[in-house]
């Protein structure tokens, strides 16, 4: 192998995980190598427009996956520099202390991690700082003790979620400022520089940015990190294999399809793996060989098992006064994440979605027929929409799994009706005080377009727990420090090592322990 294939690390996808990773080690001045399966996203005006990013779905991966039954499917999967964070909400949210312990759910048990809230809350402030998110810690009850500020205050609420924030604290709630990543530094005159922008703009949750102005994986730890000399990055790099030397204890060589066609084999003293907790799981699969018959750092069998994506409900409330809210993504209440006083299990989280608009309605149209009066305009309809995000935790099940077939498809298996009492009750919770929040209290309805046109199984945005970690051997991939037990420069970052996945958005744990992995191969490597 050329001396120029041969890098200190390798890493596989740029998304919370990867990217990060790579930020974190870039200035160590090691030789660093990015693949990266999709190129850059076309900055284009359908960045911005609902029926392109919804309803055509235009950046989706154009592929298809496979359900427990054979019937093939549409994931929700973007293959561009910045991974899905091109497209999340830039929600980022600490997991509660409760739920690295062993949590009693209705269906189930939620169990508990290898470490606990104190080893990663170092991180979480680091991330927060990295990915300038605006917040204000104190405000949920039920979040962990911060050893720093958020970088920026909050982002204010607007007239009319300011009055739902404030008639859910007159019924006794704690509704908090949603900590959110977005570029909004200005300059001295107070105009927002090159990068930012103004974000009174609804063009934020689901969407790519146009303006680069969302903290997502590309703008900000990607692009920073090529700008050292010592970091490459190949795009429409198709990561196919990962080959083990003959003791099956070392990976040597990364093969990877090229976009002109051609296959290269790249070798490094470390590689990572953060393609998604799906095709993480689908390359280790894939790398089967004679030492690892079931896959590469399977010897417990848990690759591809215990996957995990959140039970979610987008909702759309009808306001009885009009809501000009432009960026209405400010909000979450969090008074029934551990349970109620009618129910002793969780429930989850409430947060605000991005506003709905004229076009994403239309696209509900069928399904909403006779929901909402006849002759109301969808334009009308949008002024009054106030849209609301239901997050319940799915528990780890091992015959929810993700496998290949003979001809290398991906079948996802998965039990739908998983743990979700605890969200039907949190939908209960919200629609019993619509009449009190100023909203019609019988118009709360489903928004599946948020849900990949109703397909729940197609809603792969939080997916997780696929390449879990831990200390036994036996029943983990990876260790604590998200490297396989089985094979001793690999390492996984993304949000595959999750053993549960809790009820908050996982963006900023995976990026908080992608800089906690960081610093321990950094340390290997001196």
């Amino acid at each position: 192998m050329a001396d120029d294939q041969h890098y200190d690390v390798i890493v596989i996808g740029t998304g919370a995980g990867g990217g990060t990773l790579a930020h974190r080690l870039a200035p160590t001045g090691k030789r660093i190598l990015i693949l990266e399966r999709g190129d850059y996203l076309p900055r284009e005006r359908d960045n911005w427009d609902s029926t392109a990013v919804f309803v055509k779905g235009k950046y989706r991966a154009p592929e298809f996956w496979y359900d427990k039954d054979g019937k093939e499917f549409p994931p929700e999967v973007n293959y561009y520099v910045g991974g899905n964070t091109k497209f999340y909400g830039a929600a980022l949210f600490r997991l509660r202390p409760e739920d690295f312990g062993e949590l009693q759910h209705h269906d189930g048990i939620s169990p508990a991690w290898p470490i606990d809230y104190t080893d990663l809350e170092p991180y979480y402030s680091q991330a927060e700082q990295l990915y300038l998110v605006h917040g204000r810690h104190g405000e949920d009850p039920t979040e962990g003790p911060a050893s720093a500020d958020y970088p920026f205050p909050p982002v204010e609420h607007e007239p009319r979620i300011q009055q739902l924030s404030d008639d859910l604290q007159k019924h006794g709630l704690h509704p908090f400022h949603l900590p959110i990543g977005v570029n909004l530094i200005q300059d001295d005159q107070g105009r927002a520089v090159h990068g930012s922008a103004c974000i009174r703009c609804d063009r934020v949750d689901g969407f790519p940015c146009l303006l680069g102005a969302k903290s997502d994986a590309q703008v900000i730890c990607v692009d920073p990190a090529l700008e050292h000399d010592n970091v490459t990055m190949i795009t429409r790099a198709d990561v196919r294999r990962l080959e083990t030397d003959p003791t099956g204890r070392t990976v040597t060589g990364v093969v990877t399809e090229l976009g002109d066609g051609t296959t290269a084999t790249f070798a490094a003293d470390v590689v990572v793996v953060a393609c998604g907790a799906v095709n993480s799981a689908v390359l280790l699969l894939r790398s089967a060989d004679d030492r690892h018959p079931d896959g590469l750092a399977n010897s417990s069998g848990v690759v591809g098992r215990n996957y995990m994506r959140h039970n979610n409900l987008a909702l759309m409330a009808v306001s009885k006064e009009p809501n000009p809210t432009l960026f209405q993504k400010t909000l979450a209440v969090n008074d029934w994440y551990l349970g109620a006083d009618d129910w002793e299990y969780p429930l989850g989280g409430i947060q605000m979605l991005g506003k709905s608009d004229a076009d994403q309605i239309h696209g509900e149209a069928p399904r909403w027929a006779g929901a909402v009066s006849p002759d109301m305009p969808f334009e009308v309809l949008a002024h009054h929409a106030v849209d609301f995000w239901l997050c319940g935790e799915d528990l780890p099940a091992p015959e929810n799994r993700v496998t290949l077939d003979a001809d290398g498809g991906i079948h996802l298996a998965l039990d739908e009706k998983n743990n979700t009492a605890g969200l039907k009750r949190l939908r209960h919770k919200l629609q019993g005080m619509l009449g009190q929040l100023g909203m019609h209290p019988h118009h709360l309805l489903s928004h599946s377009i948020y849900l990949h046109k109703g397909m729940p199984i197609g809603a792969t945005a939080h997916q997780a727990g696929t390449v879990r970690f831990g200390t036994d051997p036996a029943a983990s991939a990876l260790d604590v420090n998200c490297r396989a037990h089985d094979v001793d420069n690999l390492y996984v970052v993304d949000t595959s090592f999750f053993p549960s996945i809790g009820a908050v958005n996982p963006s900023l744990t995976a990026i908080a322990n992608a800089l906690r992995v960081g610093d321990h191969i950094a340390d290997r490597l001196r």
